[in-house]
């Protein structure tokens, strides 16, 4: 039998459930190996690991969290759940003792984000907090701050555990030679995807207008001692960080653009940088801490207004250009090198990377939905209409002709065309391997009480210290 490789994760949990514990009973049927009575105790104590308590109702709640994302829990029990929660508090112990800090404007720019992605799908916040049973929005925002922080303090402990790890050529032909041939691994069917982008333009008049709005805002913070936390609340157009006062933590490997980091990371302590230019707009920058490597920063996006007549300029070039392929003038690799305003394409003939692993192939099963919906109808060798794509980061929209540039079926792993998704398999397993040490020796170390009903558990880690 062959596998299909689905996609390895080190966290597999994401931890969301907030809704009353007290419904698990009723609401999940799940296989309970350390127990067999048939009500849960809801408010006794699973586990202890360092400083982090585990209640029974902590595994309730991640039962509902797993059930309201429509994850399977046909073959999840509460001890798996129970030591993937140790897991994730050994990381966070251990992230403190290393001094692996989490700042608070962190935790509450991501908590920020999710209320706000949650309000937009449930309705309004009335009805969010009356899906999770919540009678106000302090208490959502305590429970969801704890809940972050401790994921984000994991995070960076797994982080931290695997970032030197690298995996040599010679390691993955020994990886991928060492599988049985008939468990090699199966990849699913893919596409590869070129676009020719065309970026309206917003005039000078309506550039100079924005940066003197952000002239503006710097003056009155160095010299009035003004509010950039409130500024940004009350100017900046960069959805994720707005509601937060503009706030980030970066380091030089968070994805940010250039041009971003490099105004960032020229600046000290409590500076306030002059306008600047991204792909997204128009930016100032203010520094509110350094620590090291990392930098909390608050800034204000302001995107220049893009008349109707640049967007109906760049849709017509596109339907010409797409009409001269079609009329065999140029081909699509030679209209993206010569027309594209996408710099990260154009050289390349327009074809898209994976971001994953800068792949030129995306797999129909894990491409990201935007992408499919613009593809989904093409046929082989058809370039689609002009399709606007708006930023979900706030910058101005483009527009792209797209074309299906290859496709690939089913196929057994082949250790040359395969390469790179071998390579990423090599590393995950290394990578693996690099925490199950750092568990297991993490684990004598460590204060860990396991609750007596749970000790039974066929746990994947030694929790249960002989």
């Amino acid at each position: 039998m062959r596998k299909k490789i689905k996609g390895l994760s080190i966290a597999f949990l994401a931890f969301f459930g907030m809704v009353q514990a007290q419904e698990a009973d009723e609401a999940l049927g799940v296989n309970d190996s350390t127990s067999s009575v048939n009500k849960v105790k809801l408010d006794g104590i699973a586990a202890v690991v360092g400083d982090y308590v585990i209640l029974e109702s902590d595994i309730d709640k991640t039962l509902i969290d797993l059930q309201n994302q429509g994850a399977s829990t046909e073959d999840i029990t509460r001890c798996s759940l129970l030591g993937k929660l140790m897991e994730d508090r050994l990381y966070a112990h251990q992230a403190v003792q290393d001094s692996l800090l989490v700042s608070d404007d962190m935790v509450n720019a991501q908590s920020d984000r999710q209320i706000q992605q949650l309000t937009q799908q449930i309705g309004s916040v009335e009805k969010m907090l009356s899906y999770y049973k919540k009678t106000d929005m302090e208490s959502f925002r305590e429970e969801l701050f704890e809940i972050n922080k401790l994921r984000m303090l994991s995070e960076k402990m797994q982080g931290k555990i695997v970032e030197e790890i690298e995996i040599t050529p010679e390691e993955v032909r020994q990886f991928f030679y060492k599988i049985p041939e008939d468990e090699r691994p199966v990849f699913g069917a893919e596409l590869e995807i070129a676009q020719i982008v065309k970026q309206p333009e917003a005039p000078e008049e309506e550039k100079q207008k924005v940066i003197n709005e952000l002239n503006k805002i710097r003056q009155d913070v160095l010299e009035n001692d003004g509010n950039f936390r409130v500024k940004a609340i009350l100017h900046s157009e960069d959805p994720g960080s707005r509601p937060n006062g503009g706030f980030y933590s970066i380091t030089k490997e968070t994805g940010f653009v250039k041009e971003f980091k490099d105004v960032a990371f020229s600046l000290n302590e409590g500076e306030v940088s002059e306008p600047f230019e991204t792909i997204f707009g128009y930016h100032i920058i203010f520094v509110e801490k350094v620590r090291g490597q990392e930098r909390d920063i608050r800034h204000i996006l302001m995107i220049p207004d893009v008349p109707q007549s640049a967007i109906d300029k760049a849709v017509s070039e596109l339907d010409t250009i797409r009409k001269h392929i079609l009329e065999g003038k140029y081909t699509f690799a030679e209209a993206a090198l010569n027309f594209s305003e996408e710099k990260e394409t154009k050289f390349d003939g327009g074809l898209l990377r994976n971001p994953i692993n800068f792949d030129s192939r995306f797999e129909l099963t894990k491409m990201d939905p935007k992408l499919y919906n613009q593809v989904r109808d093409l046929k082989d060798g058809e370039i689609s209409r002009p399709i606007r794509e708006d930023d979900e980061r706030g910058g101005p929209p483009k527009f792209k002709i797209m074309k299906i540039s290859n496709r690939y079926d089913e196929h057994e792993a082949d250790f040359a065309k395969d390469y790179l998704k071998i390579q990423e398999l090599a590393l995950r397993e290394k990578q693996f391997k690099a925490i199950k040490e750092w568990m297991n020796e993490h684990i004598e170390d460590t204060y860990i009480h396991v609750d007596p009903e749970s000790r039974s558990c066929d746990f994947a880690n030694n929790w249960v210290k002989e």
